[in-house]
């Protein structure tokens, strides 16, 4: 696995070497462009003087202007720096500079170009050297010279030399400055990465009997103030659900033991002595109840189980959730008449949609339920679907006590109990679990649910479900 502090020094060391050699490879062209046109500057300088001095004869004897010296320091002499021949159009040598002692390479092609009045710069090797040539035309000067060429040689040494000197010294300098800047490159990576270090061990450090802890960690810094927030904000998501968690495996273990401890307690207590068959039918029907608040229980744990995995399936098809209303509406019916509620059903508008038949009804049985539960004789449920636009809108209102305010947002929870105002005129039997169905069942169709107050006294429940989840 790569550091990332390596990464980031080769990448800057890597970047700053690639732009100064661009860079270093740009300025070598331009001064070999630049000594070129000097070159070819002072090459026409020199030519425009000898030319001058050939031809100030006027009987048209031709000679160099050239020092003269000694032969001490004729012996002194070891490079020239520019040679100097005369030739005619035919190509026969004329006339050649003091120190030249062999012939300068003779371009034909250019020779011509010269005789015809053009001057022409051409590359060429002598004596083992490269050397430039320039050739002058001694036309421009005369009559006399109409088919004389001068040609002007400059060796190309020097030159050679300074773009090879210039390449080295930028070449050292691209490797320095590159080296430094993997060497900054590293030392500003490890400045980075130390607070993420810091904040990592802060969080390491966060064990499940710990989770309220939070990560304080360079958080007043801009660049690592968001990465704080979201890892403190996964801690809460998970101090919550661990929690939720803990919270519901000893309500589960409580709800569990209720019916355990009473089916125990039946059984044990008729095994102490015979009894008759009466007896032994009525302790058979309370264990029987007890199994089915049991079976109950199981299957909504199952449920949310489902639910929290994130597999709780659902057979989609065209389903009018007015019907599903009514028909629940109506098993329901006689449990309320019993208890003198009066149970209402509306539809109004379109009710169908892709929902999933079977979860539907368990939603709408649990609420329905729940509200001719907790309703006190003489009170009304009524159970309203509006069809809209894109959703369809259940609300499912009763004239009980309502909910406590601070109980509104936690209704949802499993095996959350309202304040006793809500209960103590209705059955406790259920499991506790059934809001909380209603709620999972609500999300998988990509729907909402929530409760409030009724102004008149009284809980409502309002669902939303897309038409199409």
């Amino acid at each position: 696995m790569r550091s990332l502090r390596l990464n980031l020094a080769l990448r800057a060391g890597l970047t700053m070497t690639v732009a100064l050699a661009l860079l270093s490879l740009a300025v070598v062209l331009a001064m070999g462009k630049f000594l070129d046109q000097e070159l070819r500057a002072n090459l026409l300088n020199v030519a425009s003087i000898q030319a001058a001095a050939l031809t100030d004869d006027p009987s048209g004897v031709m000679r160099f202007h050239e020092w003269e010296l000694t032969p001490e320091e004729a012996t002194q002499i070891r490079e020239l720096n520019r040679f100097a021949q005369v030739w005619n159009a035919d190509g026969e040598s004329l006339l050649r500079s003091q120190f030249v002692t062999a012939d300068l390479p003779l371009d034909t092609t250019a020779l011509r170009q010269a005789s015809a009045g053009s001057l022409v710069t051409v590359a060429q090797e002598y004596l083992g050297m490269s050397i430039r040539s320039l050739y002058y035309p001694l036309e421009r000067l005369g009559p006399l010279h109409a088919h004389h060429v001068l040609q002007i040689a400059a060796p190309l040494e020097g030159r050679r030399q300074i773009l090879s000197r210039l390449a080295w010294f930028l070449a050292a300098l691209t490797g320095l400055l590159g080296l430094a800047t993997f060497g900054g490159g590293w030392w500003l990576a490890r400045t980075m990465v130390k607070p993420v270090n810091e904040i990592i061990d802060q969080a390491e450090s966060v064990e499940a009997q710990t989770l309220h802890h939070r990560i304080d960690a360079h958080a007043e810094l801009r660049e690592y103030e968001r990465l704080v927030r979201v890892l403190n904000g996964v801690l809460a998501r998970l101090d919550r659900s661990f929690e939720a968690q803990r919270r519901f495996t000893a309500d589960a273990s409580h709800e569990l033991r209720g019916p355990l401890t009473a089916l125990r307690g039946e059984i044990e207590l008729a095994l102490r002595r015979d009894r008759d068959d009466e007896e032994y039918r009525r302790v058979l029907a309370s264990n029987l109840q007890e199994v089915e608040r049991l079976s109950r229980l199981a299957e909504d744990l199952l449920t949310l189980a489902r639910s929290d995995a994130g597999v709780m399936q659902t057979r989609l098809q065209r389903t009018d959730l007015g019907d599903r209303a009514e028909t629940v509406a109506g098993r329901l019916r006689t449990k309320a008449q019993e208890k003198g509620l009066r149970l209402d059903m509306q539809a109004t508008g379109d009710t169908q949609g892709i929902f999933d038949p079977g979860l539907v009804d368990q939603l709408l049985w649990n609420l329905v339920d729940n509200a001719v539960k907790f309703t006190p004789s003489n009170g009304r449920v009524d159970v309203a679907l509006e069809g809209q636009p894109d959703e369809v809108l259940m609300r499912i209102a009763d004239t009980g006590p309502g909910l406590p305010p601070e109980d509104l947002d936690r209704i949802f929870e499993r095996f959350y109990r309202a304040d006793l105002s809500r209960t103590h005129h209705a059955e406790t039997s259920g499991t506790g679990l059934g809001l909380s169905i209603v709620r999972a069942i609500t999300e998988v169709h990509w729907g909402s649910a929530r409760a409030r107050n009724r102004n008149g006294g009284g809980a409502e429940f309002l669902v939303t479900l897309p038409r199409s989840p």
